[in-house]
């Protein structure tokens, strides 16, 4: 299977699911249809024992599995790659002391200190798996904060750092405007571009979320690489309602 990083050489921007239930099946069944899924411990309704299945799932759908773990602490990182995903995301990362903690636990010597073993990588990659598990495996620390974005120059320079994430709800509340806005808040466009030019200062990936058509060409013409542009709840919610409510108008 390609890895993440050879898939952002072929095909940009990557399109990315987002999946907030613990459910290998929803992966299963609509995961082809994109090009990596997010999933979501830190605010999903996803336990650490359904991760490993979930990403069994993304390859069997061909969709690069990228973990965002609840916080930066080691073992978490760690736990999540041994299920051999193409990378995690890692929250709240505001200083480059923060993200150099990320980089330690999410790679190996000589960059980081990350544990070696794992039961899956080494079943499917062999013990020599940790050859390249630096390159292939992404690391990606979210902005989330005016400091963080302060700080995105000093973070995206750091060896081991693969990617910035730009998380707008959190942003746009910090910056004082509702969450909910996101995107089209025109008070973050210049924290947007902060962080799309300190990657390509540093020759690392601009991620953020986008959910609709017009905000995904924006953001794909600003350099963003990864771009998460749904998410499991976005469809069930869609299709549910609309359709039960024509059903009952319908039936009068």
């Amino acid at each position: 299977m390609r890895t993440i990083k050879e898939r952002l050489e072929t095909r940009s921007p990557l399109l990315g699911l987002s999946a907030h239930y613990g459910t290998p099946a929803i992966i299963e069944t609509i995961g082809p249809h994109w090009d990596w899924v997010w999933i979501d411990i830190q605010h999903g309704r996803i336990d650490e024992k359904d991760v490993e299945h979930m990403v069994m799932a993304c390859d069997l759908a061909d969709a690069a599995a990228v973990v965002r773990v609840a916080s930066n602490e080691a073992g978490a990182i760690g736990r999540a790659l041994d299920t051999d995903c193409a990378g995690v995301i890692v929250p709240q990362v505001d200083t480059p002391e923060e993200a150099r903690q990320a980089v330690i636990a999410a790679k190996f010597p000589p960059i980081g200190d990350r544990s070696y073993g794992g039961r899956r990588v080494i079943d499917r990659g062999g013990r020599e798996y940790v050859e390249t598990a630096n390159a292939d495996r992404m690391l990606i620390v979210q902005i989330e904060s005016p400091q963080a974005v302060e700080n995105a120059d000093a973070i995206a320079a750091l060896d081991g750092v693969d990617a910035l994430f730009l998380g707008p709800d959190d942003l746009t509340m910090r910056r004082g405007g509702p969450s909910m806005e996101g995107m089209a808040a025109a008070d973050i466009q210049a924290d947007m571009d902060a962080v799309t030019s300190a990657c390509r200062q540093h020759g690392k990936v601009a991620v953020t979320v986008a959910f609709s058509e017009e905000k995904v060409v924006a953001c794909a013409e600003s350099g963003h690489a990864m771009i998460v542009a749904s998410s499991d709840v976005v469809f069930l919610r869609n299709a549910s309602r609309p359709l039960s409510e024509s059903l009952r108008k319908a039936l009068g």
